[in-house]
């Protein structure tokens, strides 16, 4: 009878599936692995501490890690398309304040006498002309001295790339004759005066635009004399071509009032 137990233990075949338990502990040690590897790819702290010290207890070691630097971690990651949009717009506003300068000094007759003001704002440099100093009551010919006033400004304007916009503004009181219906063909005819002798001489046309606003954007109340006569008015915009929201800085003293005409 034991001779007959010890034949049959002898026969039982082969286990050749005995290699799976090898492969089961590979891929669980694999598979661990690749969650350690996870889980460190972004540090936290407070995880890091956590997981640190269960490595050292489980291993009987200190439950201490070294520290991590997390002045290195917080440092901001460069941009780099930030940083160079930042640099073109610091270079814009230096061209732009160079040409602001540049202006107040070619007009600076007419900013003392307070018929001029330049300003340095969000959408460029403006420069604003009371209407007095270009025209004649009622008209939209432009006198021979403010021909040769603004074709100084023309000669800092040619070289320039910015765009240039001429806007023309009148007071509230009413025109109608035969040149000018209303004081909305009176505003466009004397920015147009103005876009033509700037092409006259020498700023290319496709950076030129005039418009006429009437009496719709007044910068003083019509109703007394002096606030009309600030609200008749050409405004020459150089557009800056990266616009920055800033206050406005005034660079010439505000154009006081003169003597009322339509």
């Amino acid at each position: 009878m034991q001779r007959r137990a010890r034949r049959k233990f002898d026969d039982e075949p082969e286990n050749h599936e005995r290699w799976l338990i090898s492969y089961s502990d590979f891929i669980t040690l694999l598979f661990a692995f690749f969650v350690v590897m996870y889980a460190i790819s972004s540090v936290n702290i407070g995880k890091y501490k956590v997981f640190s010290d269960a490595l050292g207890d489980a291993f009987g070691g200190q439950g201490s890690a070294t520290p991590i630097n997390t002045e290195v971690l917080n440092l901001p990651i460069p941009n780099p398309a930030l940083k160079r949009r930042t640099e073109l717009l610091r270079k814009e506003k230096e061209q732009m304040t160079k040409l602001a300068q540049d202006l107040l000094s070619t007009m600076a007759p007419l900013v003392k006498e307070g018929k001029v003001r330049v300003t340095q704002n969000s959408r460029g440099v403006s420069v604003e002309i009371n209407a007095s100093v270009l025209f004649e009551p009622g008209q939209a010919r432009l006198t021979a001295e403010s021909r040769e006033a603004l074709t100084e400004v023309a000669g800092i304007l040619k070289n320039d790339p910015h765009a240039v916009q001429v806007e023309g503004h009148t007071d509230n009181v009413p025109i109608s004759n035969a040149n000018f219906p209303s004081n909305w063909e009176l505003s466009a005819a004397r920015a147009g005066a103005v876009v033509r002798l700037f092409i006259d001489a020498g700023v290319p046309p496709p950076r030129m635009s005039a418009v006429g606003h009437a009496d719709n954007i007044p910068l003083a109340p019509n109703s007394e004399a002096e606030g009309r006569a600030r609200n008749r008015r050409v405004a020459v915009t150089i557009l800056s071509g990266m616009p920055d929201p800033s206050t406005e800085v005034p660079t010439g003293p505000v154009p006081p009032a003169q003597t009322p005409t339509p």
